[in-house]
């Protein structure tokens, strides 16, 4: 072969290393700023989210409006859920977010939860008839899932301005606000490490669809009004 019939064959690799360059930087770029894909790793969202499905999330669904009550929001855990540095080491920490922008495996520091508490509700569970209150109004859940009560351990808070009390829909597997109530910040998760809010199931297949932001979950008086 000679110089002439390796010269287009250089050039054909440079333009494909150059092309898939650009689509990297592009999905980034997308991905930073309006959407980007995570994995579910737990159980703790059931029915709403399964094991190993992959969603699709909204980065710019709070730039207008707040975070309301009934939201289910993804979430960057650390200070609150999470360590602020994991200890593994960085290359570890490298081969862990590359798995994970991927939508390959879950996050240790990043979350999925629905929102119970805004700033100012005292979120209370439970009452006399086993259910959840919110500033001393009963919150509707039909979201939970079959079998579950709304928690089994018991808590009485008061959300402070900035923060959220979070609690996965399957009250039974889910670590959420209510196991850290004695630690820093009494499981509160601050508003700005909210990333987004979950609007689409891309994976698996058999369960893709869309995810409607639900109506804010308004709690209802002890005589139902």
């Amino acid at each position: 072969m000679d110089h002439t019939e390796r010269q287009p064959r250089k050039q054909g690799w440079r333009f494909a290393l150059l092309a898939l360059v650009l689509a990297i930087a592009i999905s980034g770029l997308v991905r930073s700023l309006w959407l980007d894909v995570y994995f579910i790793p737990s159980e703790s969202m059931e029915p709403l989210l399964g094991t190993g499905d992959r969603i699709l999330v909204s980065r710019t669904d709070y730039t207008a409006e707040p975070v309301r009550r009934g939201d289910v929001v993804v979430f960057d855990g650390r200070g609150s859920f999470a360590p602020l540095n994991s200890g593994k080491g960085p290359l570890v920490d490298a081969a862990s977010a590359a798995s994970q922008w991927l939508g390959l495996s879950g996050s240790d520091t990043t979350y999925v939860k629905r929102v119970i508490g805004t700033p100012g509700d005292q979120v209370v569970c439970c009452d006399a008839n086993g259910q959840l209150t919110v500033s001393g109004h009963v919150l509707q859940e039909p979201y939970l899932y079959p079998g579950d009560v709304p928690s089994a351990q018991k808590f009485d808070v008061v959300v402070p301005p900035g923060r959220l009390w979070l609690m996965g829909d399957h009250r039974s597997r889910s670590a959420d606000s209510r196991g850290l109530l004695g630690a820093p910040g009494g499981g509160m998760v601050p508003l700005e490490r909210v990333i987004g809010r979950p609007v689409q199931i891309i994976w698996p297949l058999d369960r893709f669809a869309q995810m409607p932001r639900p109506a804010q979950a308004a709690p209802t008086s002890k005589n139902g009004q």
